[in-house]
């Protein structure tokens, strides 16, 4: 559990010149006798505000930092009924996709005076709910969750029950009536696919299927849908089922190239897996972009450095983890204003991994 918000507790440092008021934590009032104001006075100049001096403001600010004080968020809490702490809940932040999405919402989160409380829990059910229980304990205003692979509406009951305002980040429970912040996943590998076809592919693998979540159902989805509108049959020995990792691309690119009728082009359910994909070709001898066509999705960063450069869908998660932020933190002030979906849509990024299939 980690967060950006200040520690509550902290022992004096004493300095040089300035009498240190013993081994207790260091108070508004003892700053306030240290200087001979009100602590009202202290209080306005510690958030900067402008109703105090610039002198006055900047000489309690340098007291307090020099007498070690530290502001106590549990009695700020107690006095306003809010926390100013966002709880973040991810499956996963190893991927850079939800790095990406972590950064975003914490720099969104650091902007509205908001600190973050980041909980993970992987793709188990079990730890999921004991991480989201271990940060409802620490009274967030509000969480942005990422749902944990076969999560029901029911997983979600005790907060919604608790009264934390929600928002769903990139995976989406149905049955829930929740603010969503997403990517049109069902479109993104619509381009995919249609870009493959428009180069000659007609045997194409789909590389990291899973049912268990929303984004997996919908990629899937476009799969299914854009071959059968193209009349190309859909083949079960070309779809590897699996969550999406490096080693499963590995594996997953290797086990659809032993098919009795070998795919030239494959897309995958995210970056991670394509990467892992790409290697699985130097394996067999072949090369993204010469032999073989890939595509990815979430144009994490890494993908414009790999060589070749891959492919991908750009769901533009800089945004969306920002919006997410924004929506959260407006639901907090209106808890009862009408839920809210925000799609974005994807593009294509075309780079070195897609060529036409050998002749």
């Amino acid at each position: 559990m980690t967060s950006n918000g200040h520690i509550p507790e902290a022992e004096p440092a004493g300095k040089a010149g300035l009498a240190a008021p013993g081994r207790g934590r260091v108070t508004l009032q003892i700053i306030a006798d240290h200087l001979s104001v009100s602590t009202a006075t202290v209080s306005l100049a510690l958030r900067g505000s402008p109703l105090v001096a610039d002198a006055t403001r900047l000489r309690v600010q340098q007291i307090a930092r020099d007498m070690g004080y530290s502001y106590n968020r549990s009695a700020a809490s107690l006095r306003t009924d809010r926390t100013n702490i966002l709880g973040v809940g991810f499956h996963d932040i190893t991927n850079p996709y939800f790095a990406e999405l972590l950064a975003a919402i914490e720099e969104t989160a650091t902007a509205h005076g908001r600190s973050i409380l980041l909980g993970t829990y992987a793709e188990n059910l079990e730890r999921q709910d004991r991480v989201l229980n271990t940060l409802k304990e620490y009274r967030p205003d509000g969480m942005v969750i990422c749902a944990a692979g076969g999560s029901t509406a029911e997983t979600f009951g005790h907060l919604i029950a608790a009264g934390v305002p929600l928002v769903q980040l990139s995976r989406e429970i149905p049955g829930l009536d929740l603010d969503f912040v997403g990517s049109d996943d069902h479109h993104g590998t619509v381009l995919a696919l249609e870009h493959l076809i428009g180069l000659g592919h007609r045997r194409i693998a789909f590389l990291g299927e899973n049912n268990l979540i929303s984004t997996g159902r919908n990629r899937y989805r476009g799969y299914c849908e854009t071959l059968a509108r193209h009349g190309i049959p859909l083949d079960p020995a070309l779809v590897y089922a699996s969550i999406g990792t490096r080693e499963n691309g590995l594996k997953g690119i290797q086990k659809v190239l032993d098919a009795e009728n070998p795919p030239t082009a494959a897309v995958c359910f995210n970056d991670l897996i394509a990467f892992g994909a790409m290697l699985g070709l130097r394996h067999r001898g072949l090369e993204a972009g010469v032999e073989f066509s890939l595509v990815g999705c979430d144009d994490v960063q890494e993908a414009a450095q790999w060589y070749p450069a891959l492919t991908t869908l750009k769901n533009f998660q800089d945004e969306m983890g920002r919006k997410s932020a924004e929506l959260l933190i407006r639901r907090i002030e209106n808890p009862t204003a009408p839920t809210q979906r925000i799609v974005l849509t994807p593009e294509l990024i075309v780079r070195g991994t897609t060529t036409p299939p050998k002749r």
